[in-house]
């Protein structure tokens, strides 16, 4: 999936987001998911069946409405030459546009994985799930932390860390109690640990081999030596397990708050996944803030700026990040403007409003994705493109205190 890592990525989550918020009352919205090994003639075949049967539905307004989301679709596959190799997925149907009008959505998405399966659907909603674990973020790794006290099991998803379980031990400290022998105190003591790092393997068990084994990626375990070390090697964990230990790393923490510590330990281990790229250029940012060395730049003028003069080195931008620059006119009294509207994932488009002359309804006669935009200047300027997730605390502060638009130059331009 490395050609979904950034712009194009964005673009279909953002058609994914607008698709979500469309519905419906009755059951009019078609989803097709099209395999590349499927016949074209197969596929206009059976919709020209469901074309007929619409004419059954009851309702006369979702019959049409239905017919003509099927008309959209047969025109589009019969303009088709051929099947994309990762299939291709169509969205039609009528929906509500505001303003007591109606107009037909026709999105046509190439799938960022291959469609295994045919899939026709008639909602009331768009069938949405398919892509969206496609773009959910491949790759899990299991996370041990462990001492003599207590013990951690969690995962790492794409760039989220869950906390799975938290256990504690029973094993006893080095003093031993008056009465008994330091051999059967020993003795005790080792059992003690036995039973606790048996505990530990069943709870990463339970917790690794509910995955799928290509989605396991690797393992690593984190806490204090020899602990660490003697777990490891006595194969407390299940052999299919076992194989996956990517390395042991020092810890200081071997509770939750560890995870973290251990994903920075393994850093040079975990070098090719998002979260540790993401980490870097984030710490690559606040130290130039922090050193004030001009390097940096950030909002949407400044770095605009920046990147039409080429001195942009990478472009950062929060995947929370909606932007649109938007041209108004008001066609009653000749009123323009030229405004941004940002906003976050899963919140709605900010509305234009009226004009502020003479209160009409304004007129959106321009309308740039500003991430887009961005995306070009940086691809003249051969400037790397950054896309940051708020799943970690400097990635989520990023968007908060600098609106999820930066760029780190290569040099001190004074803006």
């Amino acid at each position: 999936m490395a050609e979904y890592c950034t712009y194009e990525k964005y673009v279909l989550k953002k058609k994914l987001e607008t698709l979500k918020n469309k519905s419906v009352k009755s059951a009019e919205l078609i989803s097709l998911y099209v395999p590349s090994d499927k016949q074209i003639s197969d596929v206009i075949k059976h919709l020209k069946e469901e074309h007929e049967q619409a004419s059954n539905i009851i309702s006369k307004l979702a019959s049409n409405n239905v017919r003509e989301a099927l008309d959209s679709l047969l025109a589009k596959l019969r303009s088709l030459n051929k099947i994309p190799e990762n299939g291709i997925v169509y969205f039609a149907g009528v929906v509500d546009t505001g303003a007591n009008r109606t107009g037909m959505v026709n999105e046509v998405l190439i799938p960022p994985e291959p469609v295994v399966h045919y899939i026709y659907h008639c909602d009331s909603v768009f069938y949405l799930e398919p892509i969206e674990e496609m773009l959910r973020e491949c790759g899990t790794y299991g996370l041990i932390l462990l001492d003599l006290r207590e013990a951690s099991v969690g995962m790492l998803v794409g760039k989220q860390i869950e906390a799975i379980k938290h256990l504690h031990s029973t094993v006893p400290g080095k003093q031993r109690k008056g009465g008994q022998s330091a051999h059967r105190f020993e003795q005790l003591r080792r059992i003690a640990i036995h039973d606790f790092y048996k505990r530990i393997g069943d709870a990463a068990s339970e917790a690794f081999l509910e995955l799928e084994p290509s989605d396991l990626k690797g393992i690593l375990i984190g806490g204090h030596s020899p602990t660490k070390e003697e777990f490891y090697e006595g194969e407390f964990l299940h052999y299919e397990l076992q194989k996956k230990v990517l390395g042991l790393f020092d810890t200081g923490y071997t509770d939750e708050s560890g995870f973290s510590e251990l994903i920075n330990e393994a850093e040079d281990t975990l070098q090719g996944i998002d979260l540790i790229k993401q980490k870097k250029d984030m710490d690559i940012f606040f130290k130039e803030i922090a050193t004030e060395s001009g390097k940096v730049s950030y909002g949407e003028d400044n770095v605009r700026a920046n990147l039409e003069i080429k001195a942009v080195d990478v472009l950062l931008l929060s995947e929370e990040l909606r932007a649109e620059r938007v041209s108004l006119m008001c066609r009653v009294c000749g009123y323009e403007n030229r405004r941004t509207r940002i906003w976050k994932t899963g919140e709605a488009v900010p509305t234009i409003g009226n004009c502020p002359e003479c209160g009409s309804a304004l007129e959106v006669t321009d309308l740039i994705d500003i991430v887009g935009e961005f995306s070009e200047l940086a691809d003249k300027g051969n400037a790397r493109i950054a896309f940051i997730s708020t799943d970690f605390d400097e990635g989520s502060q990023f968007m908060i205190a600098f609106g999820g638009i930066a760029a780190i130059l290569r040099y001190s331009t004074g803006m």
